[in-house]
């Protein structure tokens, strides 16, 4: 899942390697039984997907609070990972400088080295506060107990991007069964929203790549694109992201084409909070994250086209991730989460 538009990736490749993949496995498995016995006894009426260590009583598909919450006089933050970590200590720095005053607490930031520590640290209780990428997001939920509760978004509360489906007006393609037989660019085999998404939200639609119609690899969504306008593919797969900066840039004219399959939108990074974090101070991470204006800071500058924090939820906004993840045999183990 290596396309700049995916959701799935919407930073730096995550994943573990080689001795880093066995020390992160080694610690997942060595937490529950320092944690999880207690919990494995609890009489929980719903888990779902969540490691043993937590609940879902009220099926929302995020650890419910434990008895026992905690409020520590610290906070620590993370981002997802990053090349350089010290710049965006930096990029963050306005917005920890306001988590500080709304919370009251002193705010560190903890610079993760991929979605596995991240995940780990979180599980671990070592992070209370955190920024998981979207793949990685329902990893955070079920392994560590994250409860995810904003994005950055749009002044009108917009998030995200979606999978658009184009062809050209004169194609005579009017529907996702008018595909069938005809050849379809998607951009390559591990790309997400140019790939793997279609494979796994198409067959719903009545249409199963490569049985209805021709797959053929553009190697990109502009490539796709371009490739639709000129009438060298009959339709293609794109992120409405990529294919918005192509019109801005003039690349092509949008009056030659037309969207015939529009998915839910797929967000981009989620922001976190633990699960056991006590309820106040919960509310008050929440009034700084949505009190908090990005415009104009190096946080906003850093992040094109968002204007604020918008709250999420989990158990829908990221169904449409779990789908895809779901249709490609993911499941949520420290060992897949290493995979990725």
């Amino acid at each position: 899942m290596t396309d700049a538009a995916s959701p799935m990736s919407p930073g730096p490749a995550y994943g573990l390697r080689t001795l880093g993949v066995a020390l992160c496995s080694l610690v997942f498995l060595a937490v529950p039984l320092v944690a999880g016995g207690e919990a494995q006894a609890q009489d929980c009426p719903n888990r779902g997907d969540l490691d043993s260590m937590y609940c879902d009583a009220n099926g929302d598909l995020v650890a419910d609070p434990p008895a026992e919450l905690v409020d520590p006089s610290t906070l620590v933050f993370a981002y997802t990972p990053v090349e350089d970590p010290a710049i965006y200590e930096d990029i963050w720095q306005p917005f920890i400088d306001h988590l500080e005053e709304v919370t009251g607490r002193d705010v560190q930031f903890f610079a993760v080295q991929s979605n596995s520590a991240e995940v780990e640290a979180m599980r671990s209780g070592r992070l209370h506060i955190a920024g998981f990428s979207t793949g990685p997001t329902p990893f955070a939920v079920n392994l560590a107990g994250a409860v995810p509760f904003a994005i950055m978004g749009s002044e009108d509360g917009r998030f995200g991007y979606t999978l658009q489906l184009y062809t050209r007006k004169d194609s005579g393609i009017d529907s996702m069964k008018d595909l069938k037989g005809k050849r379809v660019a998607h951009t390559s085999p591990t790309s997400n929203s140019g790939n793997q998404a279609p494979r796994a939200l198409f067959p719903k639609q009545g249409i199963v790549p490569d049985e209805d119609y021709e797959v053929v690899y553009s190697g990109s969504h502009d490539q796709s694109m371009l490739g639709v306008v000129a009438g060298d593919y009959d339709a293609a797969p794109v992120a409405s992201e990529v294919v918005d900066r192509m019109a801005d840039r003039g690349l092509y004219d949008p009056e030659e084409v037309k969207i015939i399959y529009e998915s839910k939108p797929f967000p981009t990074t989620s922001y976190t909070y633990a699960h056991n974090l006590d309820s106040a101070l919960v509310e008050k991470i929440k009034e700084a994250f949505f009190t908090f204006d990005l415009e104009g800071t190096a946080l906003g500058e850093e992040f094109s086209g968002v204007s604020k924090f918008v709250p999420i939820e989990y158990k829908e906004d990221w169904e449409v991730i779990r789908e895809i993840q779901e249709a490609n045999g993911v499941e949520y183990t420290p060992e897949r989460l290493a995979e990725e």
